[in-house]
């Protein structure tokens, strides 16, 4: 009997489904269009497709966007939030600032929860955790009475400090239990224990509104692989780069929004590592977008200050993930001033690229691409087909005419927008936060990465680009490459210099606890338990923190501090050594490790492959006679030079004049770009 593993990421164009066998490591795909409305739809028919037999999967992985889409769309149950008497309009006042300063029209979006559904209680803690006034049990029932009259079908109750002292809080759930017990029920103490109350009360807001949405859409897809035959947990990628189990989704709910994306950071990662680059950028273009995420040291980068729209953050850890719009589909238009622009606004899954035939007469990356001779007449591995002289029509229309351009010229101007616009965003990620991207190689995944991803690097003077197995799927496979994960922290306000190792210790052993507890409520034994210290620092005066790495028992805070000083040096380019320190937070990683995925290896035997066929393809306004492969015909040692296409099922790599390429023992394909 076959045991397999099965990874699901679902796109805004395509759901890809990536199955593994167990004891070869061999990987096979399946692509099918998205379904917006109900993701679950085209999961199913993915796995049905593939001809999956669920019985014999002993993991089944998803990366989701019904959280992010949630959230985007706003198609959110009613939800209310219970807070401390005078503090309603936390969530409204914010931080009082804007996304663009300059922008004096555009407002910030609206809370989650109006203020109408936002009610207070009478209660007090102050900020040492000592409880002022008792919660007001005869105001909490009469609260409890009118949000049950409303129909809500999620409360965020949010206390002020109670990141230090949860009780008034806990009691405040018991009440409102005892009157609706089926509604979820999210409480800052518990969701985001730290300071700040803007940040704790969003977190603890977005916690609520999302859990109505995203338990059912678990809860469905559960039953819908138990039904199949699938007979261990589902396990949701969550932003933080683990998965979690159904059971810890009802608590955390906030945690899938934006889990799509970080699927493919940890692909990107693993991919770098495993070709012997600790330093490199994942460079994820798919049909919508285009995510850029960095792994520094073997490391992905990390950040609490996320959001999925501005002024509402979510201060969850989370793989530090950019995202524009540019992908295959991206609309290009010309704007007020006379200037060729490139995206946001995208053709999407339907009716996509003007060659897809479905409408859209308006030109595309795809579009210009065809025009160009990189993409060839199908994708998918034939499952579309795409129509030439309706691309052509749309890059003369579109952009050709109006700009008195040449067909030829035009496609690459296009082609050239887009990848200015994510070079820019690889220097956001990089050069802004002190890397320089010659040090990093650009792993280009995504149905599209592959096509753009040696013009991005050569803008940016990034040497090598490494093409993985199956780019249109690699976000999927990221799936098969995570453990079970949770990110616990609690508030520990003091200086530095008069901190001691036993403080810290008996810090990182109330939260210790309760992280181990989770893991073994989640099946997994001591044996597979890793736990991972952070402390966050901050020079005082300072609101920002840095987190520094820990050891498992602190000895020293002198040393903590020196790794403090290091860190802020790497990150802003200075240190201050004559400053006093202090200490804002303890964090704890703890993760549950699972059996990997793993690629198979291949003996590498150096040649020079024959190409199935020759094509024109434009570089630089000028037609190039470029060798063109089939990738699945390629082995482990193939060594050869650009111009060259090597065409896939699911994407197509675009090898550029004077770069050369050849294959490793896991079947990558490296990129050397540099002239």
């Amino acid at each position: 009997m076959t045991k397999t593993r099965v990874a699901v990421d679902v796109g805004g164009t395509f759901t890809d489904v990536c199955i593994m066998d167990e004891e070869s490591g061999q990987i096979r795909i399946e692509k099918t269009p998205s379904t917006p409305d109900d993701p679950m739809r085209a999961i199913m028919t993915g796995v049905s497709d593939a001809q999956v037999d669920l019985s014999d999967v002993t993991m089944f992985s998803h990366g989701t966007t019904v959280a992010t889409n949630a959230l985007i769309t706003r198609k959110l149950p009613r939800a209310a939030m219970v807070c401390t008497e005078g503090f309603r309009d936390v969530v409204e006042i914010r931080r009082s600032n804007k996304e663009d300063l300059w922008d004096t029209y555009k407002d910030v979006a609206k809370p989650y929860i109006p203020r109408r559904d936002r009610l207070t209680v009478k209660e007090r803690i102050d900020a040492s955790g000592k409880i002022i006034r008792e919660l007001d049990e005869e105001d909490a029932r009469r609260v409890a009475a009118v949000l049950k009259k409303r129909d809500v079908k999620a409360i965020a109750v949010c206390f002020i400090n109670s990141y230090v002292n949860g009780e008034n809080e806990v009691r405040m759930r018991e009440i409102l239990r005892e009157v609706m017990p089926d509604v979820h029920i999210s409480i800052s103490s518990e969701v985001m224990p730290e300071i700040f109350e803007h940040e704790r009360f969003s977190t603890t807001m977005v916690n609520a509104v999302v859990s109505p949405v995203v338990v059912d859409y678990v809860s469905r897809l559960s039953d819908k692989l138990e039904e199949g035959g699938y007979k261990r947990d589902l396990l949701l990628l969550h932003t933080g780069g683990g998965v979690m189990t159904p059971a810890s989704v009802k608590d955390f709910a906030a945690r899938l929004a934006g889990s799509g994306i970080a699927a493919g950071a940890i692909a990107s990662r693993f991919i770098g590592n495993l070709c012997g680059y600790e330093n490199s950028i994942g460079f994820d273009m798919g049909g919508t977008s285009t995510d850029v995420s960095l792994t520094y040291r073997g490391e992905s980068t990390v950040t609490k200050d996320w959001y999925i729209e501005y002024g509402y953050p979510i201060r969850f850890p989370s793989i530090e993930v950019l995202t524009i719009g540019a992908g295959g589909g991206s609309l290009a238009w010309k704007d007020e001033g006379g200037s060729l622009r490139n995206g946001p606004q995208s053709a999407g899954a339907h009716p996509g690229p003007a060659c897809y035939s479905n409408g859209n007469e308006v030109a595309t990356n795809s579009d210009a691409n065809v025009v160009l001779g990189r993409l060839g007449h199908s994708l998918a591995g034939g499952d579309i087909t795409l129509d030439p002289d309706l691309a052509e029509k749309a890059v003369r229309e579109t952009v050709a005419e109006p700009f008195g351009m040449e067909l030829h010229a035009a496609a690459e101007a296009i082609i050239d927008v887009a990848n200015a616009n994510m070079a820019n965003a690889v220097r956001l990620l990089s050069i802004s936060r002190g890397h320089d991207p010659r040090d990093f190689a650009l792993v280009a995944f995504g149905g599209a990465g592959a096509l753009h991803g040696a013009a991005v690097a050569r803008e940016l003077s990034i040497p090598i680009v490494i093409v993985p197995p199956n780019p249109g799927v690699t976000s999927a496979m990221g799936c098969l490459l995570v453990d079970i994960q949770h990110d616990f922290s609690d508030s520990f306000m003091a200086d530095a210099a008069s901190t001691t190792p036993e403080d810290l210790e008996a810090a990182f052993a109330r939260i210790e606890k309760e992280a181990v507890e989770r893991l073994r409520h989640e099946g997994v034994s001591p044996d597979n338990t890793v736990l991972q210290r952070t402390v966050e620092m901050m020079y005082q005066g300072q609101w920002r923190s840095l987190a520094v790495s820990a050891p498992s028992k602190i000895t020293s805070t002198e040393d903590l501090v020196n790794g403090f000083h290091a860190e802020h040096e790497r990150e802003y380019n200075f240190r201050r050594e004559d400053s006093p320190v202090s200490i804002f937070r303890v964090g704890v990683k703890a993760t549950g490790v699972v059996q990997k995925a793993e690629l198979p290896s291949f003996d590498v035997v150096k040649h020079t492959p024959e190409p199935d066929g020759h094509r024109a393809v434009w570089f630089k306004g000028e037609a190039c006679e470029a060798a063109v492969y089939d990738r699945s015909k390629m082995k482990a040692g193939a060594e050869f030079s650009g111009p060259a296409i090597v065409e896939q099922v699911d994407s197509t790599v675009v090898i550029p004049p004077k770069a050369k390429a050849s294959v490793d023992q896991y079947m990558n394909i490296l990129i050397r770009v540099k002239d």
